[in-house]
């Protein structure tokens, strides 16, 4: 094994020597963990076909899935990517430095084909972390960098947490403090007037509604999980046929399905199916080590759901966690209860959903049981990022 530095970077001073000591390891294709306003990610240099393999290597992460490519100043996007429109530019005005990423058309060579998994795009965005701006503007490089997490686990958002992953298995770890969004970014791709969501994240539809004419989802991104592309304040067609591969909906499940049956299946996963084309479009992701089970449907009943559940399942010998909100976790009896806050805070909940899975496995969860949220604002990211940790395993009360 080898020995992984840390250094600890102060975010209202990060120019240091142990920034620039971290930007160094970047130049020289080495991988190095930092902070970003969403959460920690996992960086080399993008243009490096051995330094872009040494993140898939301490991930174990699958060589199809794109990376994002993290840059310090809009100068550098052109020797990355192709022409862009005046919507891309209209996006970049308004939310760059910030959690939004833009697919666009790669510039040839501009980077390893490992980053692109073999497309002719390059997902690309400017972090709004005052630590993530220092360290890439001072590697001269631009960063490729996935979640500094191993794959299919919880995402990092302290640096505590990427140590507890990968310590061991990367050159460094920028510690710049807790992450702030707590969710990945949102990821959008750009056709003609149109903003389609690949994956939800610290950007809301409604605030990407405020720059474009039409905001549409992506079929594995869209409320509900894996539903067609939705545009924003459109209702989806009713029993509507699959366009392809992956365009199914949860909507179409059974309303309670027992959590003995589930426990016994494999993780499902609707958009299995699909090449990805952006980050968190295929694989299980985000998921606890306990069998996780999501929770819809009327606060009552889906309550009492989870406490019948919960019951026969410690009487099984099993140990059980619920996710919960301050509002109802005096109401369960469980070994582990853990809110993620008020119901009126998502964007609070955002910020602990990661701590609290993490926080599950540090407890010996084997059965978790999590409520739905709404899927308004930062809630459909929420929701996103639920389905997938419970391995698209989601019942209705």
């Amino acid at each position: 094994m080898n020995r992984t530095i840390e250094w600890r970077v102060d975010a209202d001073a990060p120019k240091s020597e142990e920034l620039m000591e971290a930007a160094r390891l970047l130049r020289e294709g080495q991988t190095v963990a930092f902070p970003t306003e969403t959460v920690y990610g996992l960086g080399a240099d993008a243009r490096s076909d051995e330094a872009v393999a040494r993140i898939f290597e301490a991930k174990g992460r699958p060589s199809d899935n794109p990376l994002i490519v993290h840059i310090a100043d809009r100068a550098q996007l052109g020797a990355l990517v192709l022409p862009w429109g005046e919507l891309a530019e209209r996006l970049m005005d308004r939310f760059w430095p910030g959690p939004l990423t833009l697919v666009l058309p790669a510039a040839p060579g501009a980077v390893s084909p490992r980053v692109t998994a073999g497309l002719d795009t390059v997902a690309v965005r400017m972090p709004s972390h005052p630590v993530a701006l220092a360290l890439i503007a001072a590697s001269g490089c631009p960063v490729a960098a996935p979640s500094a997490n191993r794959s299919g686990r919880p995402s990092p958002t302290l640096a505590a947490h990427v140590a507890g992953d990968l310590a061991g298995r990367i050159a460094g770890i920028v510690d710049g403090g807790a992450a702030g969004v707590g969710l990945e970014s949102t990821v959008v791709e750009i056709e003609g007037e149109t903003v389609r969501i690949l994956r939800p994240g610290g950007v809301t539809a409604e605030a990407l509604r405020e720059v474009a004419a039409r905001v549409e989802y992506d079929a594995v991104a869209a409320p509900g999980a894996a539903g067609s592309a939705t545009a924003i304040g459109q209702a989806p067609e009713r029993n509507a046929p699959p366009r392809g591969p992956g365009h199914t909906s949860l909507s179409a499940a059974p309303a309670v399905q027992p959590a003995a049956d589930t426990a016994q299946a494999p993780a499902l996963s609707a958009d299995a199916a699909l090449a990805p084309r952006s980050p968190g479009m295929k694989y299980a992701h985000y998921a606890p080590r306990g069998v996780m089970e999501l929770v819809q449907g009327e606060a009552e009943a889906r309550r009492a759901y989870i406490q019948r559940e919960a019951h026969a399942a410690r009487a099984r010998g099993e140990r059980v966690g619920i996710l919960t909100f301050d509002e109802h976790a005096g109401l369960y009896d469980a070994d582990d209860v853990i809110s993620l806050g008020s119901l009126s805070r998502l964007d609070h909940a955002a910020q602990a959903l990661y701590a609290a899975l993490r926080a599950f496995d540090d407890r010996d969860a084997q059965r978790i049981w999590a409520e739905a949220v709404p899927e308004t604002g930062i809630g459909h990211a929420l929701m996103n990022r639920l389905v997938k940790a419970a391995g698209h395993r989601v019942v209705r009360v």
